[in-house]
């Protein structure tokens, strides 16, 4: 049996004059950005984005029917390897940033896995973790 979401009506929010500009701004701007974006502001302020750790969900019984396979992943760089430079330049490819922000991206995976792209279609995926890999580094899709 497949279970329906119902989709929640979007909400309205109302964005105050004073925000209206940067609002708008923002809805401009792609995930990279986005995400690059958010990194900035973290070091700017000395604040985390991210949401507090909640309790694991419960695990469903094996009895229920099986979950729909995922489409869309995102790359995570899990480790560097070896070849530290074609790796930066792996990454750079993908993700169309410059040599600083791709070489600071991998020198941040030798610490803490990072996400290389996000909302990635399970094809694209694929070719980019083959890339990766064949530069020496450990990826992983999740």
């Amino acid at each position: 049996m497949v279970e329906e979401k119902k989709e929640k009506p979007e909400e309205k929010i109302k964005v105050p004059e004073k925000f209206k500009n940067l609002v708008e701004e923002i809805e401009k701007m792609s995930v990279s950005d986005l995400a690059e974006l958010v990194k900035i502001l973290e070091k700017k302020f000395s604040v985390s984005a991210q949401a507090p750790v909640a309790a694991p969900a419960p695990t469903v019984a094996p009895s229920a029917a099986p979950a729909e396979e995922k489409t869309v992943f995102n790359i995570e760089l899990k480790e560097v390897g070896e070849k530290k430079i074609e790796v930066i330049k792996a990454v750079r490819d993908i993700t169309q940033k410059g040599l600083k922000e791709a070489k600071d991206l991998v020198d941040a995976a030798a610490s803490s896995p990072q996400i290389i792209k996000e909302n990635v279609k399970k094809e694209e995926a694929e070719e980019i973790k083959k890339k990766l890999e064949a530069a020496g580094a450990k990826v992983e899709l999740k």
